[in-house]
């Protein structure tokens, strides 16, 4: 069963995995038995049994939400350099696109990618009964934060969440270093937050939550709603981080803590600060049903998640999920760990299961 979604993106989304849900359900179609054993092999010959297949199949798909000229393309340039004898083939989309596309694959049984990794797309599937387990070596590297213990997913990339400011209007030393600062007079009607996408005011709602527990944080909405938060649904992320630069807002709350450090960095009036704790969730990658490369797919996997490929995620400023991998020197302050605070990680998992409950205390509170 679906929970409740919270906006018509989400909708569009929920009802296309359904769809794909009874297509598969239709299909009834199973992996080869041999090409579900590679996928969750872990034979001590698995790499030579991956390579030996991946020869046959010769190719793999991959569809990811990540940008082209600085992610995608230069992951599939190294992993063809690594492996010549494979061609790699990519495409990229966001969310809704992925879903789209792979929902119209699966009805017309014609299961095109071979590997999915985005956010959002990888949980929507998994939910649908659209994946099939699998696993790589490379996830013993990660946080166990990061790990599905179903084997359902794997992380790939983390993104942490925070304030923007604009310095002009809101000096360093008074900005809120904590989410009882956000409470503060001065800043009724000053505060802005991104509705309509899950990574907005569901991901700040729920992580109150969980930090604090239902009745404080219940308490705390009651307050932080006097302030009058603006809601702004007329954008992106960067696009509510662009009119904190340009001082129409003078915080914006929730936002992708590493955009506006990429924009300081060209001069712009804009700084991060991260609360405590602080939000991140992880993109994931999932291996659909019907996939028709598995050798050549697990070796995309293993390659994503080995050091060389999330070293690629972050010259292209995203967060590597190994921590033997570090980020951008640049991007590096805002990392929980480097900037000495605490990290609460909120699992799709837990971001879906407090979605309905969540959006009711908006549409209380703060419509």
């Amino acid at each position: 069963m679906f929970f409740k979604p919270s906006n018509p993106r989400k909708n569009r989304l929920l009802q296309a995995c359904a769809a794909m849900a009874l297509s598969v359900a239709f299909m009834g179609a199973a992996l080869p038995a041999r090409a579900q054993e590679i996928l969750t092999s872990r034979a001590p010959n698995r790499e030579e049994l991956l390579l030996e297949g991946a020869r046959k199949e010769g190719q793999v798909v991959l569809y990811s939400a990540a940008i082209v000229n600085q992610a995608l393309r230069p992951m599939a340039e190294a992993f063809m350099k690594k492996y010549p004898f494979i061609k790699l083939t990519f495409w990229r989309g966001d969310t809704e696109e992925i879903i789209a596309k792979l929902s119209a694959e699966v009805r017309a049984k014609n299961v095109v990618v071979d590997l999915i990794e985005g956010t959002g797309v990888g949980e929507l599937a998994v939910e649908s009964g659209l994946t099939v387990p699998f696993y790589t070596p490379a996830v013993e590297a990660l946080p166990e934060m990061y790990r599905d213990p179903r084997g359902n997913w794997a992380s790939t990339r983390v993104s942490y969440f925070g304030i923007a400011y604009n310095p002009k209007l809101v000096p360093p030393d008074q900005a809120p270093k904590t989410y009882d600062d956000l409470l503060d007079p001065r800043w009724k009607g000053k505060l802005a937050w991104r509705i309509g996408t899950s990574s907005g005011t569901p991901l700040f709602l729920t992580s109150i939550r969980l930090a604090l527990g239902e009745d404080k944080a219940r308490a705390y909405f009651e307050k932080l709603a006097q302030q009058k938060v603006i809601n702004f649904g007329a954008g992106s992320a960067r696009t509510l981080v662009d009119r904190v630069i340009a001082g129409e807002i003078p915080i914006a709350l929730n936002i992708f803590a590493h955009h506006p450090l990429i924009s300081k960095a060209k001069g712009a009036p804009v700084n991060t600060q991260l609360l405590e704790p602080t939000p991140s969730t992880a993109g994931t990658m999932i291996v659909p049903k019907g996939v028709r490369h598995p050798y050549a797919a697990m070796l995309l996997a293993d390659f994503i998640l080995s050091p060389e490929g999330q070293g690629i995620f972050s010259k292209a400023e995203y967060f590597p999920v190994r921590p033997d991998v570090p980020p951008l020197d640049t991007l590096a302050p805002v990392v929980p760990k480097i900037a000495g605070v605490k990290e609460l990680f909120v699992s799709s998992e837990q971001l879906n299961r407090y979605n309905e409950s969540s959006q009711k205390i908006f549409e209380e509170l703060f419509r």
